[in-house]
């Protein structure tokens, strides 16, 4: 058995980048500055992160107009909802104790130690 660490996801694993797909995963798309307020970040910042997920080909950026004005649109693709699916299920493992060897059944302290 591995531990579920190794289920994680690199991109995804950094926090705000965590933050944005978890934002994301919430809707079918959202607008640039929604994002950017929802995670609490710059332009310039979102934009970065964006690239390397969409690198990863997590999330699709859409740019349309309305009016005059650009608008950017970002949604998760199905490749990215997976994965952020995999990697918070790692994490549940991880933060339950999935790993943890079933203590010794005549109460001893087994290899975990003391509570």
């Amino acid at each position: 058995m591995s531990h579920p660490r190794s289920r994680l996801d690199g991109v995804i694993h950094a926090p705000v980048r965590l933050s944005i797909v978890a934002a994301l995963a919430a809707v079918d798309s959202a607008e640039f500055k929604f994002v950017r307020e929802t995670v609490e970040i710059s332009d310039s910042a979102l934009s970065k992160q964006v690239s390397t997920l969409e690198e990863a080909g997590y999330v699709r950026v859409r740019k349309s107009f309305a009016g005059r004005r650009p608008r950017t649109h970002l949604s998760l693709t199905p490749e990215g909802r997976a994965a952020f699916d995999r990697h918070v299920r790692a994490l549940h493992d991880i933060a339950s104790g999935a790993t943890l060897p079933d203590p010794v059944p005549d109460g001893g302290e087994g290899a975990a130690g003391p509570a």
